[in-house]
């Protein structure tokens, strides 16, 4: 199950960290409701890891998250080459055949762990990762990082239940933010970003599709083709969502007339606000209220 390399130095890389858990123990913790759904088997950390490589013809037995924090590398599957660089994460499902290596000239400095159980295949799915597009963009490396450190320093700790069901914790934590915050140059591109800001900014304006494709410099329907993408939403809805949340606040935290907070979010007409609010929540925003005070 470990981890295995070409190392520069007999004993690995300088300052390099790692733990593998023995096999009956990981068959004892995949049958424990706290870690059944997911259990962290390997972990480690290579810091520039000169000509660190690893080949696989028959792929490993857990799902493999390696996240290349410096430098780059690459890995060979069965759909083809691919480059893996700083603030991006290289994901290869369990069973598939592979060879990563570090770049010759910039070796990678990596984070890696491998994952079992079964809520590991959802959390890959919302990752938008397969074979074809193995490697994620990061919306946040550093916190993914630091989360992947939690999940080392627990298991460096010991092999108890309790660390192991921390280190899961910290896994399925880092595993989501790899999920939230995947940004491909297709998916969250720049131009994307700055309009999903704008209109997180400006929450009580209405803003139509044709002008935010405009401030992003493309066409009205590649844009809102990337924008549904990035967001999951139409324009029209992640708008009404983003006013919706507010008004959620506002209805939890003031007792301010629903007029006041319809207005507050850019719906002149309370009763046109109400309608669209129960669309969401299907109920209306004095029934909400009212439930939030019991």
């Amino acid at each position: 199950m470990d981890d295995g390399w070409t190392p520069q130095l007999g004993e690995g890389f300088p300052g390099q960290r790692m733990r593998v858990l023995p096999e009956p123990l990981v068959a004892h913790a995949r049958t424990q409701p706290a870690t059944a759904q997911l259990l962290v088997t390997d972990v480690g950390f290579f810091p520039r890891a000169v000509r660190h490589t690893r080949t696989r013809p028959h792929g490993a037995p857990q799902h493999i998250v390696l996240v290349c924090a410096a430098g780059s590398g690459s890995c060979s599957m069965p759909s083809g080459v691919h480059q893996v660089g700083a603030g991006s994460a290289l994901v290869i499902p369990a069973g598939t055949t592979h060879r990563y290596q570090a770049d010759r000239f910039d070796p990678w400095t990596i984070w890696w762990m491998h994952v079992t159980g079964s809520a590991v295949g959802g959390l890959f799915e919302a990752m938008d990762v397969t074979v074809q597009r193995p490697v994620v963009r990061l919306g946040d490396a550093s916190r993914v990082v630091a989360l992947i450190d939690t999940v080392l320093r627990r298991m460096e700790r010991d092999e108890t239940a309790s660390s192991l069901v921390a280190a899961a914790g910290a896994a399925w934590h880092a595993l989501a933010l790899i999920a939230a915050g995947r940004s491909t140059a297709a998916e969250r591109s720049a131009p994307i970003e700055s309009t999903l800001e704008f209109l997180r900014a400006n929450i009580a304006e209405r803003v139509s599709v044709t002008e935010l494709a405009s401030m992003a410099g493309l066409s009205t329907s590649h844009y809102a083709g990337l924008f549904r993408r990035a967001t999951g939403f139409g324009v029209l809805e992640y708008q009404t969502r983003l006013r919706m949340a507010s008004a959620r606040e506002l209805l939890d935290t003031t007792d301010r007339p629903i007029g006041s907070v319809a207005r507050q979010v850019g719906y002149p007409d309370p009763l046109y606000f109400s309608r669209q609010f129960r669309k969401i929540h299907s109920v209306s925003p004095s029934e909400y209220r009212a439930r939030k005070s019991r």
